[in-house]
Order: C-alpha cells, then structure tokens, then sequence
C-alpha cells in the first residue's frame, strides 16, 4: 500500500510517497500554498491519483516534545483535511527533519543549481522514518 507523506509549512507542503510496497519513500512535490481549500484539493488529488492508502504527516513539535503555535496550525489544516478524504492519516514527530533534509541536499547546491526541494526532502524523511518503523 502506498502512503503519502506531508511536511506542512505555511509557504509550502513538501509532498513525498512511497513505492507500492511501503517499503521506500521518495519526493514527490512541493505545493505552493495558496488558500486552505486549494491546498487541500491538490493532496486529495494527489492521494487518489497515486491510490495512497495512508497520510502520514509531520508534526512540528518543539524541541521538548511540547506543542507549538506551528503545531496547533498543523492539527487544525489536518482536521480540515480528514473533512475532505477517507484515507486515514497519522502523524509524526517531524522534529529536525527539514535540518536534516537541507544538509542530505547541500551537496547539490553546490553545483550552483538554486533547488527548492527541501520541503518534499523533508516530507520522504518522515515518510520514510513511519515506514521503517511499521517494518
């Protein structure tokens, strides 16, 4: 079963998906956010274009595990999303992984290519951290 994987930021949502089997995930895409509905119109579509049968999104913790203004955001643009999709979604402490995402990236900015890929880095990074988990 393929699952979907959210990084949800208030410029951007990295999008990342797993292979058939849940066994990888990889970047997909970024959407660039428009309007609360616009945004959840574009990962329904993508989730039933790829027959996405799970939501596995980031949630923003603060370093001490406690939440955060960024946290409440998430939960409440979630709700909004189940409102919209049967597919179950789940969430994932996403704590570090745009930093650990920016530095898998470093070494192809320095090929002087201006990327904007942190954000669907990111989102495979969480993705792939539930995945490893539900092995």
């Amino acid at each position: 079963m393929r699952s979907l994987g959210l990084d949800i930021g208030d410029r951007r949502i990295g999008v990342a998906l797993s292979d058939p089997q849940g066994i990888l995930a990889s970047p997909l895409t970024i959407i660039e956010r428009q309007d609360e509905l616009a945004d959840i119109a574009a990962i329904v579509n993508i989730a039933n274009q790829n027959q996405v049968g799970r939501i596995i999104v980031g949630l923003p913790l603060s370093m001490d595990g406690s939440f955060s203004e960024q946290t409440e955001k998430v939960r409440d643009f979630i709700q909004k999303l189940s409102e919209h999709t049967d597919i179950p979604v789940e969430f994932r402490d996403e704590r570090l992984s745009t930093l650990a995402a920016q530095r898998l990236m470093r070494p192809l900015r320095k090929t002087g290519k201006k990327l904007r890929h942190d954000d669907a880095a990111a989102a495979a990074l969480i993705l792939q951290s539930y995945l490893d988990e539900s092995q």
